[in-house]
């Protein structure tokens, strides 16, 4: 499409929103604080964020509670609801340079996958939100004839939605697209990481004709704004999507304040099980490379445990060796680069430090394994892949979220399916097999939320994305999302 250079020239002309978006305008924290987002490719200073405090939460959700109170919103007709949503979904797309550049510049990822995979997908979700929301009906109850007992859903209220930074946009989007389909007020925490897209969001969410006050972003430190947001008595629901540990203390604020309701997307530690039977092993082991090295590995549902078949174990291994060659780290905004930086010095020593550990405990480095440096920065990872790797091990048991796959080799099905359930999360699996009793057996063993035959990280609209066990509950995406941001209603009319 374009080369590295007109990308530079595009980023050159960008300007940055760096302030709060409270009521409908831009505005500076109330204490004055900023804090630096970074370009963690260059490691050069993008802009000077707002960082809000417990004040500009409070001035967020009084905006966002006085909105839906007042009802410009939440009691517009579904259609109207409806042309707002699909205006924005066109204003993201004719934005869409500008949008795929603020997500590779602030979070590191290459510009294409931004380009061709993140906003796209964004405005889809946005667009399929506002086409769904007019098709919902409500229920009437099986009465006797003297009663009529209507089953309604209305919006919940406030929502307070605290996002993570690998995927800024996209995360946003499934949070906030059926929030707002439903009639819903909400604000939004981006991650500190990464929050210039959110705030261009919201701008373009005024552009649609969303109502001043419906939408609210408030950038900060997840320890001074999001636990505002988690122990707000005026939000109606918190929905997150981070890490395991950040979810239970959203889980504690909300005991601690007004028992919101509280919806978890939290780790994960995909098993990827490549069985014998598996006639594509080239197939197989691209996808299995790009299951844990797309987005430098910073994927929630990234398949991080390799499982192989012990009779195809070396020559898969060799295939993944090969594959892994193709995921070298580059300039971002380089299309030839299809894995990018990671988000900041703080991941990179943690990746590292993982794969320090991981060696110690006797694991196999075959490929990768090292630190890069470009541009002024080190942010880089090659993608590292270890073998004989001990299922008691860290590097098996703990979410890298990074480009660090863990492999192990199995005998039976059986030992396939315990190794994939030995985890405390329980997101995603993928299943490689051409035996079609082999892949309904297996899939309905695995306790995950999704489960990808033949393919890794199967991902649609139109079908639910959540976790079992500690990768949390609740669903994004699909029509099971609404569950999360409406409440149901029965009113009994007795007849006389």
């Amino acid at each position: 499409m374009h080369d590295s250079t007109y990308w530079q020239q595009q980023a050159a002309k960008l300007t940055f929103r760096d302030q709060a978006m409270i009521g409908g305008r831009f505005v500076a924290a109330a204490g004055g604080a900023t804090f630096d987002a970074i370009n963690p490719a260059t490691n050069q200073l993008l802009a000077r964020v707002a960082a809000c405090t417990s004040e500009d939460v409070d001035r967020a959700v009084a905006s966002a509670r006085q909105a839906f109170e007042q009802g410009p919103w939440a009691r517009m007709a579904p259609t109207e609801r409806k042309r707002v949503m699909l205006r924005l979904a066109e204003l993201m797309l004719a934005h869409r340079e500008e949008l795929a550049l603020l997500e590779s510049l602030n979070m590191g990822k290459p510009v294409l996958d931004a380009y061709n995979i993140d906003v796209p997908g964004a405005a889809q979700v946005f667009a399929w939100y506002g086409e769904s929301l007019d098709k919902l009906y409500d229920q009437v109850a099986p009465t006797a004839a003297n009663a009529v007992a209507t089953i309604t859903r209305e919006p919940i209220g406030v929502v307070a939605a605290v996002v993570p930074w690998n995927f800024p946009l996209d995360m946003a989007a499934w949070k906030l697209a059926p929030a707002l389909a439903a009639g819903n007020s909400v604000v939004l925490k981006p991650a500190e990481q990464s929050p210039l897209s959110a705030l261009r969001l919201a701008e373009l969410a005024l552009e649609a004709g969303i109502p001043e006050g419906v939408l609210n972003v408030v950038p900060g430190l997840g320890e001074i704004a999001g636990k505002a947001l988690g122990l707000h008595p005026e939000v109606d629901c918190l929905v997150f999507t981070g890490s395991t540990q950040v979810g239970k203390y959203f889980m504690q604020y909300s005991a601690q304040s007004n028992l919101k309701q509280v919806w978890l997307e939290c780790g994960g530690k995909s098993p990827n099980l490549v069985f014998d039977d598996c006639k594509d092993l080239d197939l197989a082991a691209e996808k299995a490379a790009f299951g844990i090295f797309f987005n430098q590995g910073e994927v929630c549902s990234a398949n991080s445990r390799l499982y192989v078949q012990r009779s195809i174990h070396d020559a898969f291994i060799e295939r993944l060796i090969a594959k892994a060659r193709d995921w070298l780290p580059g300039n971002p905004l380089d299309p030839a680069s299809r894995a990018g930086a990671i988000v900041d010095a703080q991941q990179t020593s943690q990746i590292m430090a993982a794969i320090g550990r991981a060696q110690e405990e006797g694991a196999l480095l075959v490929a990768g394994g090292r630190q890069l440096s470009f541009n002024g920065s080190s942010n880089f990872i090659e993608p590292t892949i270890f073998t004989h790797v001990d299922p008691q091990s860290s590097l098996s048991r703990e979410e890298v979220f990074g480009p660090v796959l863990a492999v192990t080799a199995f005998d039976t099905e059986e030992e396939a399916i315990r190794l994939a359930n030995d985890s405390v999360y329980g997101l995603a699996a993928s299943v490689w097999s051409d035996d079609l009793n082999r892949v309904h057996r297996v899939a309905r063993q695995l306790r995950v939320g999704s489960v990808s035959v033949n393919a890794v990280d199967a991902l649609d609209v139109v079908a639910p994305f959540g976790g079992y066990k500690q990768s949390g509950f609740g669903r994004d995406l699909s029509l099971h999302a609404f569950d999360k941001y409406t409440q149901l209603k029965t009113t009994w009319i007795q007849l006389r």
